[in-house]
């Protein structure tokens, strides 16, 4: 069967629907919303009438229902349908200042009236618990700290890499802005040179060429670069092996700019023949 779906689940609040709105501008035929026990008669529907990409969001509302997802996904798999999925996050903290600035309910709180009202964060940790084996399945993007344009490109780069082997993304941040929740592997670099206190090289990135002779000339950077780059190379196989479709590397320094987007790009360019890569700087994606 010549068909692709992706199926997006994620907290409420996270940009589920932004997220399906980059599938529906690159072609996919999107449904929002779905009810989980639909999923297997829709794709068969859609494929019949010459549909061969599909998008499907689910969210919370289908709580009772989710559990079949899985299950559904893995008989997909056995008649050759290409299933991707993606799980969009966010800090609670976020998602609360997401609520209250659009004054929006939480999916589930109809639910609760019936026992009384709850406290929003109580709501999202019961939100968390029905949504975690989905999310276990997905490949994660945080929202936390993206705009939505941010967001669109995210996931139109990673629709256009082929579904068929590992994908690596290799993701620049900075640590005074948090951690990425969609991190597999994260490294911490903050110990290195700091090109910052070098008043030419302050306001450039590590994508730029005075940026990148001055790390290269620095022998713990590429002792760093090395004992990232050798951990990856032997584990790798061992993902793919283990049916993962993406691995999520992220390196972070104190802004964000120099060191760990210098390493991103040098970490990518090694990988980049063997696997499927992409490269994200969370901190200048958002300039």
């Amino acid at each position: 069967m010549d068909l692709e779906v992706v199926v997006i689940t994620g907290m409420s609040g996270s940009g589920k629907s932004v997220a399906l709105h980059a599938l529906e501008d690159a072609g996919y035929y999107c449904v929002d919303n779905l009810p989980p026990e639909l999923l297997t008669s829709f794709v068969e529907l859609e494929h019949a009438h010459h549909g061969h990409r599909v998008a499907v969001a689910m969210d919370v509302r289908s709580a009772t229902a989710l559990p079949l997802v899985p299950q559904q996904l893995a008989g997909l798999r056995e008649q050759g349908v290409q299933v991707r999925q993606l799980f969009l996050d966010a800090t609670n903290d976020v998602l609360v200042r997401r609520f209250s600035e659009t004054r929006r309910r939480h999916p589930l709180s109809q639910a609760e009236m019936r026992e009384g009202p709850r406290p929003l964060l109580h709501t999202m940790r019961l939100e968390r618990e029905l949504l975690a084996p989905l999310r276990e399945q997905a490949h994660v993007i945080d929202t936390s700290t993206l705009r939505s344009a941010q967001l669109l490109s995210y996931v139109k780069d990673l629709l256009s890499v082929p579904p068929s082997r590992l994908t690596l993304v290799f993701q620049s941040f900075a640590f005074k802005r948090g951690i990425s929740m969609d991190a597999d592997y994260v490294f911490d670099v903050r110990m290195l040179p700091n090109p910052h206190y070098e008043p030419l090289l302050r306001a450039l990135t590590g994508k730029d060429a005075p940026v990148i002779d001055y790390l290269r000339q620095q022998p713990e950077v590429a002792l760093m670069l090395a004992h990232i780059g050798d951990f990856l190379d032997h584990w790798l196989d061992a993902l793919a092996h283990n049916h993962r479709s993406y691995v999520t590397v992220a390196i972070g320094c104190t802004g964000g700019q120099h060191r760990s987007v210098y390493l991103v790009e040098q970490l990518a360019a090694r990988f980049e023949g063997r696997w499927n890569t992409l490269r994200r700087h969370r901190e200048l994606d958002g300039i």
